[in-house]
Formats: C-alpha cells, sequence, structure tokens
C-alpha cells in the first residue's frame, strides 16, 4: 500500500471514529422533575447520559437558558409547570441543541449543579440571602444516619432512584425506569417509624363521604398522605376500617389489612368482621357497619357515620346509649356520640319487634384476637409482601379482574425492613408510565425494602400526597374524590 493510500485510510478511519464517538455521548432527556419545598425550589433534568451544558442568565436576572448540547428528547412529554418561585418552563430543540428557558420570581438566585451516575442536571432557586449548603452528590450522601438529625432512612441507591430529605425522618423518592412494556414511574414517602405516626382518616371525617387525598391531608395537617381502601359511590367503605378503637367500615371478604396496635406497633394480616346484637332477649347477625341498609339488614351505626343515619321510612331503628335502648323510630335517627343505632329492615326488623325503650342493648364485634387489640386498621388488600418475599394473595381473597390482572397505576402501605413506614404509588395508563401487575408492583415494594405490604385502592384513585403537594400524576388527568386515606403524622 504507498503512503497517499495509507494516509487516506488513516483519515477514513479517524472520520468513523470520531463519529462513533459522537453518536455514543449524544444524551436523551428522559424526563424534568421539580421539587417546592421551603428552603428552595429545584428542577431535576435526567438523561440517559451526561450532555455538555451551559447557562446563560438573562439581562434582568430573572431567566436562565439551559442549553444542552449533542442532545435529544424523544421519548421526553414537555410538560410545563410552574410553583411559588418558579414562573414558567419552556422548552426548544434545534439542530442538536435541548434548549430549556426557566423564568422566575424576583428575589431570587440559582445554583446548578450535576450528579453524574445515574446522569442528572439540576438547578436550585432559593432566595437571594440565603445560606448556601453543599449540594449532596449522591442518593447515599442525601440519607444521612441515625443521630445526624434526619432520622433513621434506609439507605438505597441504584440507577433511575431520586431520594430527597423533605424533613428530619421523611425522605421522598421517586423511581423511574424501563421494563418490557414501557416507561415506568413511582413515588415514595419513606417516615422514621421513631419520629411518625400512621393512622387511617376518612373523607370529610365521616362515612359516607367523597374528598380528594390532598384535601384529607391538609385537614389533618398530615405530613404525608396516600388514598386508602375501596368505596361505593357515595363513600362508604369496601373494606374493614377501624380508627380510634372504633369499626368505621366493613366487609364480606376475609382480606388484607394493616393493623396498629395501641402502642404503635404495626402488623399484616387477613382480617375478617363478625358482629351480633342483642335487644331484649333476642340476637341477630350484624350485616354491616356504618353502610347503606339493604333488604333484611342490620346495620350498626356509630360516630364515624355522621349526625344521621339517613336512613328511608322503611325499617326501623334503636337508638342505644350506656347499654340500653333510649329512642324508637323508623329512620334517619340522629346517632349519638356516646352511643350508636341500630337499624333494621325486614326479617330483621320483624326478629326485633317486641324491643321496647328501656331493655338492654349489647353488641359484640369479632375481628380476630389480634384485630380486636388493634387501635387502627385499614383493610384493603391484596397482600403484596410478606417477610421481604413477594406473597401476592389476589386469588384466595376473590379479588375481581379488573384489580386481579393487568397493568394498572397502584397503590400501597408498607413496614421496611428497619421497621419505618412506606407510602407508594406508581402511575399508569399515560405516556410518562405504563402502570403495574400486582406481581410487578409487589417486587417492586420489595426493591424499596419493604419487609410486608398490602395493596391499596389503585387506578385513578391512587395519589400520594407529601407536605400537601401531589406527587404523582393521577390517570384521571386530576385527583379523584375518594372515601378514605392513610396519613403520617408528627409524634
Amino acid at each position: 500500500m504507498d503512503l497517499k493510500r495509507k494516509i487516506s485510510t488513516t483519515l477514513l478511519t479517524a472520520v468513523f471514529s470520531l463519529q462513533a464517538v459522537t453518536m455514543a455521548a449524544a444524551a436523551d432527556l428522559t424526563s424534568v422533575r421539580y421539587h417546592s419545598g421551603e428552603e428552595h425550589d429545584r428542577v431535576v433534568f435526567d438523561w440517559s447520559a451526561m450532555p455538555n451544558y451551559t447557562v446563560k442568565a438573562a439581562e434582568d436576572g430573572r431567566e436562565i437558558t439551559f442549553d444542552f448540547h449533542d442532545a435529544t428528547e424523544k421519548g421526553f412529554v414537555k410538560k410545563p409547570f410552574h410553583s411559588s418561585r418558579i414562573e414558567s418552563v419552556k422548552y426548544t430543540t434545534l439542530n442538536g441543541h435541548v434548549l430549556v428557558k426557566v423564568r422566575f420570581k424576583e428575589g431570587l438566585a440559582y445554583k446548578v449543579g450535576k450528579l453524574d451516575n445515574p446522569a442528572r442536571v439540576y438547578v436550585d432557586f432559593l432566595p437571594k440571602n440565603a445560606v448556601k449548603k453543599p449540594a449532596a452528590k449522591s442518593n447515599k450522601e442525601q440519607t444521612k444516619p441515625a443521630g445526624s438529625g434526619n432520622g433513621n432512612i434506609l439507605p438505597l441507591n441504584f440507577d433511575g432512584l431520586y431520594t430527597e430529605l423533605a424533613a428530619p425522618g421523611i425522605a421522598k423518592r421517586q423511581y423511574i425506569y424501563w421494563d418490557d412494556v414501557g416507561k415506568v414511574t413511582a413515588y415514595f414517602v419513606e417516615a422514621d417509624k421513631d419520629l411518625y405516626t400512621m393512622k387511617p382518616v376518612l373523607a370529610k371525617g365521616q362515612v359516607p363521604g367523597l374528598q380528594r387525598t390532598s384535601g384529607m391531608s391538609d385537614m389533618t395537617d398530615a405530613v404525608a398522605a396516600v388514598n386508602a381502601t375501596y368505596f361505593a359511590g357515595n363513600g362508604d367503605m369496601i373494606g374493614i376500617v377501624k380508627i380510634d378503637g372504633v369499626v368505621a367500615g366493613t366487609t364480606y371478604f376475609d382480606r388484607s389489612a394493616i393493623g396498629i396496635l395501641p402502642n404503635g406497633t404495626p402488623f399484616f394480616g387477613k382480617v375478617s368482621y363478625s358482629g351480633m346484637v342483642t335487644l331484649g332477649d333476642v340476637t341477630q347477625p350484624v350485616s354491616g357497619v356504618d353502610a347503606e341498609r339493604g333488604a333484611n339488614n342490620l346495620i350498626i351505626y356509630n360516630k364515624w357515620y355522621g349526625s344521621r343515619t339517613r336512613t328511608n321510612e322503611y325499617g326501623k331503628e334503636y337508638t342505644v346509649q350506656d347499654g340500653r335502648i333510649t329512642h324508637i323510630q323508623t329512620g334517619n335517627s340522629i346517632i349519638p356520640k356516646n352511643g350508636y343505632v341500630i337499624s333494621v329492615h325486614g326479617t330483621a326488623a320483624d326478629a326485633f319487634e317486641g324491643a321496647q325503650v328501656g331493655d338492654r342493648a349489647v353488641v359484640k364485634e369479632d375481628l380476630g384476637a389480634k384485630w380486636n387489640q388493634a387501635a387502627q386498621i385499614m383493610g384493603a388488600g391484596p397482600r403484596l409482601v410478606a417477610n421481604g418475599q413477594v406473597n401476592v394473595t389476589a386469588g384466595e381473597e376473590e379479588f375481581p379482574g379488573d384489580i386481579r390482572y393487568g397493568r394498572a397505576p397502584r397503590s400501597a402501605v408498607a413496614v421496611l425492613k428497619n421497621g419505618n413506614y412506606l407510602f407508594g404509588v406508581v402511575d399508569g395508563r399515560q405516556a410518562s408510565s405504563h402502570g403495574l401487575t400486582l406481581t410487578d408492583w409487589a417486587k417492586l415494594l420489595v426493591k424499596m425494602g419493604a419487609r410486608d405490604a398490602i395493596n391499596l385502592d389503585g387506578g385513578g384513585s391512587s395519589e400520594l400526597v407529601v407536605g400537601g403537594v401531589v406527587q404523582n400524576s393521577p390517570s384521571d388527568g386530576s385527583e379523584r374524590y375518594v372515601g378514605s386515606a392513610l396519613i403520617l403524622q408528627h409524634k
């Protein structure tokens, strides 16, 4: 080979090598996230690889433009957003450059940083006179050990997981990954068991009723909240619920629940309700608690149902206080705060026909030995994780196909291997997240450190709120009105 040919071959090889390097270096913008906190607002750009970039500030000091070089945004869904500090975010793609323009409010400064693995570029907006703390460089550094004042948070660090300490003992996590169907986006909040308690709440504080999960969070001044059990159209619980020692809902099935003992210890298992009512000398089984009265039913209405039973005139109702019948009428009875109403219809009403004012009244409710001791119960199901292993019990708990099968938005409550509480949701039915099957949802919870977990109501109901802010993207396109939530509060 002559010298001229050798030089041409070398140059040609160099050109192809340079193209290969350039192609390998190209980065794809996969998502843009933001968080609004007390100290600052943060915008995070997630990349498939770390891009080269420059940042230019506008003359008025209220706008910055990121210029990401050799970059694409093929799978990125552009979503405008704003917050108390950020006025707008705009995106432009031009000749291999992704330009992102962020306009913010007066009196703010900005600080840009990056994380190399996974590839992220972020910018914080904070008051100009704020003390600037060193930016965290990895998920491990963001989760501090016990005794540091931030609580005992489980250290997790894997590709696609973003962790932020939202408050002492509270870690917000977002996890983005791709499976064989497409993109999956899940949100979690972990709470230190030594700093926070968990309990159920009802929409507007009673059954029936419907309210957004964020509304229940605001109503109770919760640190975090997740939608809880299944519910009827009027807000009646379709799951066993017990709040502060009083049953607020029942179901006909033996299904999974989380219980909390008076000392705060959580436990999981299947729970079923059995109740008997004695008026005078006649005893009958309970059909349900704080539920709509049907044909030939016996329903107990207590303080969780509000001020009245809201029943029609085709039954009979016995008001009970201090173990005695104090009043009898046909329907819509006043529910005493320190008592309850026994509402009967059809054959159940016939059986109590001889009961009179002043007769003794006894209610016996049985949930099982340990469940009877529980101060709080939230039943939903099915079970997802038991003793750190995937254990989906949808079949034996007789869940219908719309819950058992397919990919969908999901919610869950778990106790982690360090004893902390975990609320989680995975989005579904949208381009940014295709949802998960129950089994894949269980596997993800195990990856997040779950020791035990149960599924909660899903679909358009799935919603996670932290600090009063909705973290995920509900599949209805807006917050759904639901019947109950689980909340985290300071001890």
